[in-house]
Order: structure tokens, then sequence, then C-alpha cells
């Protein structure tokens, strides 16, 4: 029985896609959330295979329904660099201030 239930949005990412990775670690069932605009299915590989792992593809800046309990969420979806907040300005701001 997995340790909890944990969403982590931005899981395409650096940040999110290595959390994705402990909290497996540690035992959890995951539910990551990217819509890949900044973040890399290729973070993602190794995840995909993982029995106790889920990909929810989404813009959180629209409203995500997730069946079952969540335990925490963690949130982590942004652009993450200055080129991004060039390219998505709009977007970089919704997701900081409506994700």
């Amino acid at each position: 029985m997995p340790a909890g239930r944990v969403l982590i949005t931005g899981a395409g990412g650096f940040l999110g896609s290595h959390l994705c990775e402990r909290f497996l670690r540690e035992g959890y069932e995951v539910v990551g959330v990217d819509n890949f605009i900044t973040g890399s299915r290729r973070n993602m590989a190794a995840l995909e295979q993982h029995p106790n792992f889920s990909l929810i593809e989404h813009d959180i800046t629209h409203p995500l329904y997730v069946v079952g309990r969540v335990d925490l969420v963690l949130h982590f979806a942004s652009p993450a660099s200055p080129k991004d907040y060039l390219r998505h300005p709009i977007h970089t701001m919704k997701v900081s201030s409506l994700g």
C-alpha cells in the first residue's frame, strides 16, 4: 500500500521530475501534471514506467479534477527561465496566480 498520494504540477520540469522520483522512492503514489510548454517528456521517461506513477497532461490554469484522494499537492509548474517568461508572459502570470 502506498505511503500516500501526491500530486506534483510541473512534473516534466527539472524540479518536478526529481520530486516525482523522490516520492516514488519513498513509497508514494505520484500523479504528475504538466502541459509540456516548457517541460520535457525526456525527464519523465523512467517515471512513466513506474507502476505508482500516472501522468495527466493538463494546463493548470484551468480546473483539474483528480479521481480519488490526494494527500499532498506540490505546485512547481511555471516557465522557469527569463527566455520562457518573455516567450509566454501571460501564461507565466496565469500559472503563478491561478495555478
